[in-house]
């Protein structure tokens, strides 16, 4: 698709690649940024991959909750591995290189999996608020059909709604600056590369950001405020806690995800006179959720922790 935005519209195109330089301020020494980097981009695609042997080893943990934080680790990989490479790239190899199509194909991977990252997090959401809210009726609603029908809603949603990104950004006319100061092909660090107005592409970015981040954080936001209410309900101070506790590990993750989305809306919206700081939060957005998610829920989930010392023969004893 990419390949043909650049054919169909060569005319316009008079830069042939764009150079991503890195993280600005910094060019000199972003080399020493590749040792956390690299060390956190292991560690997520481990920490998911073992999250992934443990779940579909564990009879105990076939359970939609499970499924879902199953395909969050798929999705977080995915998003660490459209990154991860280049940015490495760039830094041990000064790979700084990149071809009109493949930034498009990035750009468009990385709204996908962020989107649908916010997605698992609304059903996850939705899982919990059935589950104590409704616990009768919980194995009836949040089934293994739910689960699929809910995945494939979300892929399609987000694969969809997110094409215009890349394509509206094609149509733009780059006509000669190609120096992006980031080490992602951003819209904004590419738009803001174009000869002509680039206003509808700001327009349909706000619009994409209200309707899907913007609608998954207001319902995932409902459902924690029922939940709360049904929790205050409950007579047992005993109850409520456990009822909380099955809650608190996606609550940690929730709130780091759309607080770290918030903040980069803004520094980005706002004249920044240190512009590293936006740049290294994207950065940091993107890996380190993915190597945080699989070791909260391990710490907080008592089933999945002792499916974790089953899977590396670990003792049990006192845990």
């Amino acid at each position: 698709m990419f390949q043909y935005l650049r054919d169909s519209n060569s005319s316009n195109f008079h830069v042939s690649e764009f150079i991503l330089m890195g993280f600005p301020g910094i060019h000199s020494w972003q080399h020493w940024l590749s040792l956390p980097l690299a060390l956190l981009y292991l560690l997520a695609l481990s920490a998911n991959i073992l999250i992934l042997i443990v779940i579909n080893q564990e009879a105990t943990l076939h359970q939609p909750m499970y499924h879902f934080l199953g395909i969050l680790a798929v999705v977080d990989m995915g998003l660490t591995t459209t990154i991860m490479p280049k940015i490495l790239a760039i830094l041990w190899f000064n790979a700084k290189r990149i071809g009109l199509p493949e930034c498009f194909a990035q750009m468009y991977v990385i709204h996908c999996f962020v989107g649908m990252e916010s997605g698992i997090f609304l059903c996850m959401a939705i899982d919990r608020y059935v589950a104590i809210c409704q616990p009768l009726r919980h194995p009836s609603i949040i089934t293994e059909s739910f689960v699929v029908k809910a995945t494939v809603f979300m892929a399609l949603r987000n694969s969809l709604s997110t094409i215009p990104v890349p394509m509206l950004a094609a149509q733009r006319n780059y006509c000669s600056q190609n120096q992006i100061e980031h080490c992602l092909c951003t819209t904004l660090g590419v738009t803001s590369l174009s000869c002509d107005d680039g206003k509808i592409n700001s327009i349909y970015q706000l619009i994409l950001a209200w309707t899907l981040m913007g609608s998954d954080l207001g319902l995932i936001v409902l459902s924690y405020t029922l939940i709360f209410h049904s929790v205050l309900k409950l007579n047992s101070a005993e109850a409520a806690s456990k009822a909380l506790s099955t809650c608190t590990s996606h609550l940690i993750l929730i709130l780091f995800f759309y607080t770290v989305l918030i903040v980069i809306s803004i520094t980005h919206s706002t004249a920044m006179t240190v512009p590293l700081i936006p740049i290294l939060l994207n950065v940091l957005h993107n890996v380190i959720p993915p190597a945080l998610n699989p070791m909260v829920y391990a710490f907080k989930n008592k089933e999945l922790r002792q499916g974790l010392y089953k899977v590396l023969k670990l003792d049990m004893k006192g845990k």
